[in-house]
C-alpha cells in the first residue's frame, strides 16, 4: 500500500483520491477549510464538490499540510494553477526526500508563462523523473461515479510513469503512460482556452457546425502551439489531446464550456465569475497562452480571441464574427 497525499480538496482532487483508494492506496486529503475536511473524514463525501458520492473509508482528510505530507512517497497536486507557485513554496520543506510529484492541473502560470511541470521544478528542485501529470478526458463527476474513463499518465522517464500508471489503474480508470510531458500539458491547457469559445458559440445559438469548427480549428491551434514547444505532435491526436478537448467541448459537466455559454447568453465575466465557486482554468491560462504563442511566433486567433472577449475588448459575437470572417487559406 502506497501512501499518497493529495494536496487539494476540490472536485478533481476528491475525485482522484477516489481512484487512488479503489487501486489500494492509502489517500490523505489536504484541503484549505476545516469543517470540509472533517466531513470527508467522518461523512465519507465531499459535500461541497461532489454532493452524494460515497468515498472510500482509506481517503482521509486534513486542514494541515504537514498532517497530510507525512509519509507520502507520492505527492498529487490538484490545486487551481495559479495559486500552485504560492502553495508550493509552503509545502517544499516538509516533502519527504526524493517523493514523486504528480501534477492533475491544466494550466500555464501568469507573468511566467511557464506549464506547472516547470513551476515545480522551479520551487522544489524536483528533477524531471520526480515530476509527472495526469492529463485526458477527466470530468470529475463521472470519474467519482466509476464511470469508464481513460487518461495519460506523462513523465519523462518512462519507469516512473508506469510506476504512476499502477499507483491509479483501477476497473473503471484506464490509465495510459507517455513521456511526452509538454505535449501533455499544452493540451491539457489550450483546451480550456478553446472550451470557453466553443461555449461562447453555444451560448450564442450559433449551431453544431459552428461549434464543431471552433473545435477542430482549436485542436490545429493546440498541435501549432505544442510543435513549436518541442512536444510530439502525435500527442495531440490521443487522450491528452483530441480526448481531452472532445470532453471539455462537449460535455455540460465542462466548467469552461460552462463559463462560455454565459459569457455568450449575456452575462459579463465578473458576473460568471461571482456565479460559480469552482474555477474556470481557461480564463486565468488564455492571457499565459497567447503570451507562448508570440514567445514561439505561432498563429493561435481563438486564443487570441477568448483573451480578447476576457479583457473586455470585444464580445462574445465580435469574437465569432471575426474568426469566421478572416481571410480565406489552405487548412494545413
Amino acid at each position: 500500500m502506497t501512501h499518497v497525499a493529495v494536496m487539494g480538496a476540490g472536485s478533481w482532487g476528491t475525485a482522484f483520491s477516489l481512484v487512488l483508494a479503489d487501486a489500494g492506496n492509502e489517500v490523505h486529503l489536504w484541503g484549505r477549510r476545516a469543517e470540509l475536511c472533517q466531513q470527508i473524514t467522518t461523512r465519507h463525501e465531499n459535500p461541497d464538490y461532489l454532493p452524494g458520492v460515497v468515498l472510500p473509508k482509506s481517503v482521509g482528510a486534513s486542514p494541515e499540510a504537514a498532517e497530510a505530507l507525512t509519509g507520502a512517497t507520492v505527492v498529487v497536486l490538484a490545486v487551481p494553477s495559479q495559486t500552485l507557485r504560492a502553495n508550493l513554496e509552503r509545502w517544499t520543506p516538509l516533502l519527504a526526500p526524493g517523493a514523486v510529484l504528480l501534477s492533475l492541473m491544466k494550466g500555464v502560470e501568469l507573468g511566467t508563462a511557464k506549464r506547472m511541470s516547470e513551476v515545480i521544478a522551479d520551487v522544489t528542485g524536483a528533477a524531471s523523473d520526480q515530476i509527472g501529470v495526469v492529463s485526458g478526458p477527466n470530468l470529475a463527476r463521472e470519474i467519482a461515479e466509476r464511470l469508464p474513463a481513460a487518461s495519460v499518465v506523462a513523465c519523462a522517464d518512462e519507469q516512473v510513469a508506469e510506476r504512476l500508471q499502477q499507483l491509479c489503474h483501477t476497473a473503471t480508470f484506464r490509465p495510459y503512460t507517455n513521456t511526452d510531458v509538454v505535449g501533455c500539458e499544452l493540451g491539457g491547457a489550450t483546451k480550456n482556452v478553446i472550451a470557453l469559445a466553443v461555449g461562447m458559440a453555444s451560448g450564442l445559438g450559433l449551431g453544431d457546425n459552428a461549434t464543431a469548427s471552433v473545435i477542430t480549428r482549436g485542436l490545429a491551434e493546440t498541435a501549432r502551439l505544442a510543435q513549436a514547444a518541442g512536444a510530439d505532435p502525435m500527442t495531440m491526436a490521443g487522450l491528452a489531446g483530441l480526448g481531452d478537448l472532445v470532453a471539455t467541448c462537449s460535455s455540460p459537466l465542462s466548467r469552461n464550456r460552462g463559463f462560455g455559454e454565459k459569457l455568450g447568453s449575456g452575462m459579463s465575466v465578473e458576473q460568471v465569475v461571482a456565479s460559480t465557486r469552482q474555477v474556470a482554468e481557461g480564463m486565468k491560462s488564455a492571457e499565459s497562452l497567447r503570451e507562448l504563442a508570440q514567445r514561439y511566433a505561432v498563429d493561435m486567433p481563438i486564443v487570441e480571441h477568448v483573451t480578447g472577449v476576457l479583457r473586455g475588448d470585444m464580445t462574445p459575437a465580435q469574437m465569432l464574427m471575426s474568426l469566421i470572417s478572416r481571410a480565406a487559406r489552405p487548412e494545413r
